[in-house]
């Protein structure tokens, strides 16, 4: 126990300290080559690739094994260059994709084609963080970090510990032995750690600051309980809004119309799905077939392609898992921010007027493969936003309203509930 105990302590600081080093340079490496590498996939090679299924060319899952790196790079600079030499790989791909070349890529750099090469073995990458993000991620990640430093310190403490009580074990079986102990030479280190143990006004400062700092980050920790910024569940049906909304640029309002005109923003039922997809059914992706995603709506529909027509008795809901969750006790009015307030929110969050309003809380909605929580949605967060925003009367049909009832009553007018916006659902229907 002794020998293991001095081990460890001889042996702990250099190699945690080099694990720990390693393991920031590898993880922030790699998490920058795959953004940069998405950065450039979706820019050169997205049109004719995917990373999970078949388009234009093959899907790129993988390809790192069936290919090693330099013969990679060679072929996505100049595939037709590989195909004259006579590369069997090269004419292998050549020939399955009827003798069409890929589209060369000679302004593309080593690096830049290693990067698309990580992110295509990564996959994609966590949602970035906001500035809203930040702040809680910040606190219960240093929470956590705190909590294993301090256990690591307390399991050095306790082996310390444990190699006084084997010495002291040993002086006493020594001594009853009639043997002579050798007193120990002390170093000035451990003369110096000696008094400060020893120095109860020191001792209590270290353990009151310890207390402090523990209580502080677990009081962070607490305080950012329910906070869901970045949440994203798998759905039953993968939907991409990166390919609705960012490359066919389909409007919000298309399929989320309640969010124009109600409290809700409502989830399009699979029937607006089949405007389109009743016609698009991607199968030059999946080999003449269709694609998997889009056979998920006709199965909860009962929808039978060849005939194109419905069958009640084979329909069944999709279970969308809910993303934004707000309490019981908070009233949130789509309406009210998107319409009335959009000029005041385009203002407060810097939006573009390309971007729909939507992105103020929703985040930038057309890059995401897959939804999640991109605000923190808490009460603060909100409350900031109110604070800030300025409110745009000028042109705005709902303070327009608001001015001629301020006139009526004046005038001494009679103003009812309904010219002050009463008859609004959503003051009464939740």
């Amino acid at each position: 126990m002794r020998n293991i105990s001095l081990l460890l302590k001889n042996i702990f600081k250099p190699v945690a300290a080099v694990a720990v080093l390693t393991i920031m340079f590898m993880s922030s490496a790699n998490a920058q080559d795959a953004v940069e590498g998405r950065k450039i996939f979706k820019d050169k090679c997205s049109s004719c690739h995917a990373l999970d299924r078949k388009m234009t060319g093959p899907a790129l899952k993988d390809v790192d094994q069936r290919h090693d790196e330099k013969w990679l790079i060679s072929w996505i600079k100049n595939s037709s260059a590989m195909v004259k030499a006579g590369d069997p790989a090269a004419l292998k791909i050549f020939n399955e994709y009827n003798q069409v070349s890929m589209t060369a890529f000679p302004t593309l750099t080593d690096a830049d084609i290693k990067n698309i090469l990580t992110y295509i073995k990564e996959g994609e990458p966590k949602p970035k963080e906001t500035a809203e993000t930040a702040k809680v991620d910040e606190g219960v990640s240093t929470f956590s970090i705190v909590g294993v430093v301090f256990i690591i310190l307390a399991a050095i403490l306790v082996l310390i510990f444990l190699n006084k009580a084997i010495k002291f074990l040993e002086k006493v079986i020594l001594k009853k032995q009639g043997v002579e102990i050798e007193e120990e030479v002390k170093t000035p280190f451990m003369k110096l750690l000696r008094g400060m143990l020893k120095n109860k006004k020191f001792v209590f400062s270290v353990v009151l600051s310890l207390v402090i700092i523990l209580v502080t980050f677990g009081w962070m920790g607490m305080w950012e309980t329910g906070v869901h910024t970045g949440y994203q569940p798998v759905q039953p049906i993968k939907f991409s809004h990166e390919l609705h909304a960012g490359i066919n640029k389909i409007e919000c309002q298309y399929c989320h119309s309640g969010a124009f005109k109600s409290k809700n923003a409502s989830i399009p039922s699979l029937n607006v799905c089949m405007n389109c997809h009743k016609q698009v059914q991607a199968r030059d992706l999946y080999a003449g077939q269709i694609s998997p995603e889009i056979q998920k709506i006709y199965d909860a529909l009962g929808y039978d392609e060849s005939t194109q027509s419905y069958d009640k008795a084979k329909q069944k809901p999709v279970e969308w898992v809910r993303i934004h969750n707000l309490p019981d006790l908070a009233y949130f009015n789509h309406s009210q921010h998107v319409v009335v307030g959009e000029q005041a929110i385009r203002k407060e969050k810097g939006l573009k007027p390309n971007e729909p309003v939507c992105f103020a809380c929703h985040g930038p909605v057309d890059t995401m493969v897959e939804m999640y929580q991109y605000s923190p949605l808490t009460m603060k967060w909100c409350i900031n936003c109110h604070r800030n925003a300025e409110v745009s009367t000028k042109g705005n049909a709902f303070y327009d309203k608001v001015i001629a009832a301020h006139e009526k009553i004046k005038k001494g007018e009679k103003i009812t509930p309904a010219l002050l916006g009463g008859l609004e659902c959503g003051k009464c229907h939740y």
